[in-house]
């Protein structure tokens, strides 16, 4: 056991010491299939395209089937670059099982925008639409019809502007309705809006002018961010990159949540962190990236950062979100996010800033069972439940809810794991016990005891499916289409099965609480 504890030290080390390189991003379908089709060469993409046609699932379309209402973008995206590589191996073949799937697909947008909609669905699916009845004639495909108000809107809106300064939150799906390259600037990484469909869509239509000064910088980005994917494959690409901010604010305030922030074998790794943060963070605020706009979810948990690591900071930058008693992630969103609220709430009590209004929006927005399901930015509902029970219970040390801890408890699987769709997860696993290591605290003996019997089966389970230096594989974070920010789930991962290693050898130990 103390072997596997210095392993698990040993990799959140060396993870916190890489990030420094822009993130690390798993491949994403959408944003590959946008590359590929505005790259224009076919025979100089054989590997990604190759790439593509094996993440076809066997019902013809692209995504987990668990979470339908993220497939259609990246069914969309691969059917439309596999129609023009029709000589590649399979290429006619996936094209044909894509039609049929879309052709059978309920629309999700018949009658209204799910809360939870993808990012940019209502740029993206009408332009899709557009173009498969150019190219692919008279083929009954779903129309999308409640985003079309919201892209004209939108568009009307995007007119009355010349050019977007750089890091626009629209830029990030300017793919999906941008032409002319004067309407945007790549930002310092080379990048239009952290998206490589946006970059390369751009890279496309700026070539058609000639060569300019900005095409070296452009290109040196889409390399950068294909091997940020670690695929190994040129052209296969991420859904978001660089992540500069968030992936090191959202793997510090995962460790706090189980308890390692401040662990000696991790403390130096964490000051730079830290001392980085504190740098970048304005009057502003700070976003996903540093060339990206500010918003209140990076924000907020990147105050929460740094009052963990005792550096003070002041809430005003959060502040510049608020409307009435809400946050609002980006000014301008169709919808609020829950977790934002929840990670605002969360940094408010933590700087002793009254957030009574928050407080109750977090309150009031969870399901009859006492949970939390309706979130835009990660598909699981173990997400923001373990990061609300957390906001929710900072500096209250008798918070207490046997709703949500009756509803966690009864939602562990057979195989001991948690998760959303039909198979646990690592990551929501680790969400699960961040969530029971906070109710824990507040039990009696009598209920810690039944909280501990449901640890042990689930580090049964972490313990079979462990193995060093794992690359997390399954998309559960909410961007174009679900897409997984490697790094910040292996940290996950790895704290979750250190807390319940700990929580094991507490039980070895007597039943003794050990420290957080």
């Amino acid at each position: 056991m103390n072997a596997l504890f210095e392993q698990i030290l040993s990799e959140l080390r060396l993870l916190l010491s890489e990030m420094s390189d822009g993130g690390s991003v798993g491949p994403s379908v959408y944003d590959t299939a946008r590359a590929l089709r505005f790259h224009g060469n076919v025979t100089g993409r054989q590997d990604a395209y190759a790439w593509l046609i094996t993440q076809q699932q066997a019902d013809g379309g692209w995504g987990s089937a668990d979470f339908p209402l993220f497939r259609h973008a990246p069914t969309w995206a691969a059917l439309l670059a596999l129609q023009r590589a029709g000589p590649l191996p399979g290429a006619a073949d996936a094209v044909q099982a894509a039609t049929r799937f879309l052709q059978r697909q309920p629309d999700p947008y018949a009658q209204a925008v799910p809360e939870d909609a993808p990012v940019g669905a209502e740029l993206i699916l009408p332009q899709f639409c557009g173009e498969a009845a150019s190219l692919l004639g008279g083929v009954a495909f779903p129309r999308h019809p409640a985003l079309l108000p919201l892209r004209q809107a939108c568009l009307v809106k995007l007119g009355a502007v010349a050019m977007l300064p750089s890091g626009h939150p629209l830029l990030h799906s300017w793919e999906a309705w941008g032409t002319s390259p004067t309407t945007a600037c790549p930002d310092g990484n080379g990048s239009i809006g952290i998206s490589p469909a946006a970059t390369a869509a751009w890279r496309a239509h700026a070539g058609t002018r000639g060569s300019t000064p900005q095409m070296g910088r452009v290109d040196a980005y889409l390399q950068m961010a294909s091997r940020a994917t670690r695929s190994g494959i040129e052209g296969v690409v991420p859904n978001v990159w660089p992540i500069d901010v968030f992936e090191p604010c959202w793997s510090l305030y995962t460790l706090h949540l189980a308890g390692l922030f401040a662990h000696p074998a991790l403390a130096e790794a964490v000051r730079v962190i830290v001392a980085q943060l504190d740098a970048r963070l304005s009057v502003r605020g700070l976003g996903p990236a540093l060339h990206f706009a500010a918003d209140a979810d990076d924000t907020a948990v990147a105050l929460c950062v740094l009052h963990l690591a005792a550096r003070d900071p002041a809430a005003d930058a959060l502040r510049r979100f608020e409307i009435g008693d809400l946050f609002v992630t980006f000014p301008g969103e169709r919808n609020a996010s829950v977790s934002t609220n929840i990670h605002a709430l969360h940094a408010l009590r933590f700087l002793g800033k009254p957030a009574a209004g928050t407080s109750a929006y977090v309150e009031a927005n969870r399901n009859p069972h006492g949970l939390w399901d309706n979130e835009k930015w990660h598909v699981s509902w173990l997400y923001p439940t373990a990061h609300a029970i957390a906001a929710l219970a900072q500096g209250k040390p008798q918070w207490r809810d046997e709703r949500a801890l009756a509803a966690l408890l009864q939602a562990q699987r057979d195989d001991g794991g948690w998760g959303a769709g039909r198979a646990s997860t690592f990551e929501e696993t680790a969400y699960a016990l961040f969530a029971l290591h906070v109710m824990d605290g507040s039990e009696e003996a009598t209920g810690r005891r039944r909280i501990a019997r449901v640890v042990a089966r689930a580090l049964e389970w972490m313990l079979a499916r462990h193995a060093a230096h794992a690359l997390p594989q399954t998309a559960l974070w909410i961007g174009k289409e679900l897409y997984c920010p490697t790094r910040v789930v292996r940290v996950a991962e790895l704290a979750g099965l250190w807390l319940a290693l700990r929580w094991g050898r507490r039980g070895l130990a007597g039943g003794a609480r050990a420290a957080p």
